[in-house]
């Protein structure tokens, strides 16, 4: 079943899969920065492009993943990567394609432990809103304070994950994408300082 899939799309496992990991690097590596992925993601089919092109560059037979009870992102996800399903306190990387399942997810994920921090979730959330909040963030990769606009679900995303209280090094890391392709990053110690008024 799988080299069917494979077959199917065009993505290139291998050189494909550099390009978008050193784009989500280049995000990860500089917060608020905005990458877009949707030339890579175009070489995939179905309802979640964008996050198939995620899940493909990001997660092997070694890590393991939850999609929110999303049964068909599941299944081309483990079709796709050879990935283990888990439960969401359980995965290592988790796919949101509902804005309203944040909160739970964020509860639930997985923080890592003062000894291995590293064992801790990445979540990976759709983002369609328009962005309308206006925001300064900083922390780790930010000179000083950026400012940029974003989204209902990602200012939630945010104020549930601080909400936890994470004894540092602990947390998890956010990485936003659109079906245009556009992605962010704010990783656990990258904190939103302010929202402006305009």
């Amino acid at each position: 079943m799988t080299s069917t899939l494979l077959k199917k799309h065009s993505f290139d496992t291998v050189f494909d899969s550099q390009k978008v990991f050193r784009l989500v690097l280049e995000a990860v590596s500089n917060p608020t920065r905005v990458v877009n992925i949707k030339e890579i993601s175009e070489k995939l089919f179905g309802e979640f492009p964008e996050i198939l092109t995620i899940a493909m560059t990001l997660l092997d037979n070694e890590v393991s993943f939850n999609t929110c009870e999303n049964r068909l992102l599941s299944d081309e996800i483990t079709s796709l990567t050879l990935s283990e399903r888990k439960k969401l306190h359980e995965a290592d990387f988790i796919f949101v394609n509902d804005s309203s399942k944040i909160k739970n997810v964020i509860e639930n994920a997985k923080i890592g432990t003062l000894a291995d921090p590293h064992k801790s979730a990445t979540i990976i959330i759709r983002n369609e809103e328009a962005p309308e909040h206006a925001a300064i963030f900083s922390g780790p990769g930010i000179k000083n304070q950026a400012e940029i606009k974003i989204t209902q679900a990602v200012k939630d995303a945010i104020f549930f994950r601080d909400s936890q209280n994470y004894e540092y090094p602990q947390g998890i890391d956010l990485i936003f994408i659109s079906s245009a392709g556009d992605l962010f990053a704010i990783p656990r110690l990258v904190c939103l300082s302010a929202e402006v008024s305009k």
